[in-house]
């Protein structure tokens, strides 16, 4: 059933890292296919939000809705059906190294329910296709350049065709030529339906792409003018 209710609603919540508060009072939606940046200087909360919005992080107080999921009194078992409607996108990658990237990928797939070998390899190489990478399908990540490991991880997040994407600063390793490549890439993403949530600190990127900005600052979150 569609429904307009946005991706992510995050009200009255406190986001904390070990035992300390780094995020005061939040309160924001984001809306289906949408696009926002995050910013705000290193220890700012950035991606504290962020992982508690994945649920890697507890909400110990206020109220988050990711993807039709309570984050608040979620389980662990039930995080794996949160993170099939959602993708995350890491600076550092996160890829086996002693897989392919066909093997990557199958990897999430069955992690995340999926049985029929047939359909699975075929969902992968619509991804790989999909961010320009179906000719890479057998190689190592050793053997990719960082852009390329890059789009492999972004490839894995869109695996199970998800609401929203949670990229924390997904450019962050990468020289800038590569880093606008890859932000074309979730442009193109978030034109296809797909909402996306970017932490970055690239001013040149929000330039060029204007989009809804959020601020961490003062262990606040502000909407912020577009550049």
């Amino acid at each position: 059933m569609f429904t307009s209710e946005p991706v992510v609603v995050i009200q009255s919540a406190f986001i904390y890292q070990n035992e300390r508060i780094v995020l005061n009072d939040v309160n924001f939606s984001i809306n289906k296919g949408e696009f926002v940046f995050l910013i705000g200087r290193t220890g700012s909360g950035k991606s504290s939000l962020l992982k508690t919005l994945y649920a890697d992080l507890w909400l110990q107080q206020g109220k988050a809705k990711v993807a039709g999921f309570t984050i608040e009194t979620m389980k662990a078992a039930e995080r794996p059906f949160l993170r099939r409607k959602i993708g995350v996108v890491f600076q550092d990658f996160q890829l086996f190294m002693d897989r392919n990237v066909q093997e990557n990928l199958m990897w999430v797939l069955e992690a995340t329910g999926w049985t029929d070998s047939a359909r699975m390899k075929a969902r992968v190489a619509e991804v790989l296709m999909q961010v320009g990478m179906s000719t890479s399908r057998d190689k190592m990540p050793h053997q990719l350049s960082g852009g390329e490991q890059q789009r492999v991880v972004i490839a894995r997040a869109l695996l199970n065709e998800p609401q929203i994407l949670f990229a924390d600063e997904p450019t962050g390793n990468l020289d800038p030529e590569v880093s606008g490549q890859i932000i074309e890439l979730f442009h193109e993403i978030n034109k296809a339906g797909t909402a996306i949530l970017m932490a970055t600190h690239d001013f040149d990127m929000i330039r060029k792409f204007p989009a809804r900005i959020l601020k961490c600052e003062n262990g606040y979150v502000k909407e912020q003018p577009q550049v």
